[in-house]
């Protein structure tokens, strides 16, 4: 109940907080909020149904390929210039009418480095066609190993199955369902009044205390409810899949339709409603360490 301001977010393109990594890797991805369904798996927690099968809920996410199409340097979290990639026809995807300018990038003072990507909606079903931009965080031991790793990355399409693997736990970032202007028990859970306390069921019984003479702004009232960025940590990847057959159901997905992508299966629920723009990122507090799930059965009856 702490997330302030609770105002509608800026963009559908959320911001991500990139962590350090050592490992020389991609740090994230994004796709399209496709559904939710059920899976059941062998629990290989230490929880007391270990080693059951066990069955949860788990969302849908569908990942077409992205391009990457330059890279940015930073030195001290400032952007020292961008180098971007050869090839004229991913330029030209990228949004780009003639040969960009571009100003030399000093390499040598460059502290960290950004994959510059494009994600394709025009590749699902949903009938969304224009591009969006992003920056996706790379590890590496140092900013010369992230450079030259980015470097070799220019121009390529990047793919689920090259950013993480069955097991491994991400955050999810996301921008959430809106539900427009709500009342203050909808929106921050206050109890309603009782039916003859003063003639008003569901508000808020004081608006602060006489002194300070004014509404302070943590005081419970009516507003925008939804529509926020959240991030939600330690969700497991349930399964990876290259094969939609293995996920469509014989009608498809309610408001959304067939996925025709790579996809992933998530445990548990996703911020968003279907064909939101959702961005993975590596779980920067990993509940366990990553292991393979036994999943018995993704069902195609989705919810």
């Amino acid at each position: 109940m702490a997330h302030r301001p609770r105002k509608r977010a800026t963009s559908q393109n959320a911001r991500v907080y990139w962590q350090e990594s050592a490992e020389k890797r991609v740090l994230g991805i994004a796709g399209y909020k496709v559904g939710m369904t059920h899976v059941s798996y062998v629990d290989d927690t230490e929880s007391p149904t270990k080693g059951q099968e066990v069955v949860s809920a788990a969302t849908v996410i569908e990942i077409p390929p992205m391009i990457v199409y330059g890279l940015r340097c930073y030195k001290a979290n400032d952007s020292i210039g961008d180098i971007l990639a050869t090839d004229e026809k991913v330029l030209k995807q990228a949004g780009f009418s003639k040969k960009p300018s571009v100003k030399q990038v000093n390499e040598a003072e460059a502290d960290d480095v950004r994959l510059l990507v494009f994600a394709m909606p025009s590749k699902t079903g949903f009938g969304k066609k224009h591009i969006e931009k992003m920056e996706l965080g790379c590890g590496g031991k140092d900013a010369k190993e992230r450079l030259e790793y980015c470097k070799g990355m220019l121009g390529k399409e990047l793919h689920i199955s090259d950013v993480f693997k069955c097991g491994e736990f991400v955050d999810v970032v996301s921008i959430s369902i809106g539900k427009g202007w709500q009342g203050a028990v909808k929106r921050f859970g206050v109890a309603k009044q009782r039916r003859k306390a003063t003639g008003k069921m569901r508000h808020v019984g004081t608006l602060g205390q006489w002194h300070p003479a004014y509404v302070l702004y943590t005081v419970p009232q009516a507003g925008q409810t939804g529509y926020h960025q959240r991030t939600e940590m330690n969700k497991r990847i349930l399964k990876l899949g290259q094969k939609p057959e293995e996920i469509n159901p014989s009608s498809g997905f309610p408001h959304y339709g067939f996925v025709k992508n790579d996809f992933v299966v998530l445990k548990g629920s996703v911020p968003g409603p279907a064909k939101r723009l959702v961005k993975l990122r590596l779980a920067v507090r990993a509940s366990m360490a990553t292991k393979e799930p036994q999943v018995g059965y993704v069902s195609l009856s989705p919810r």
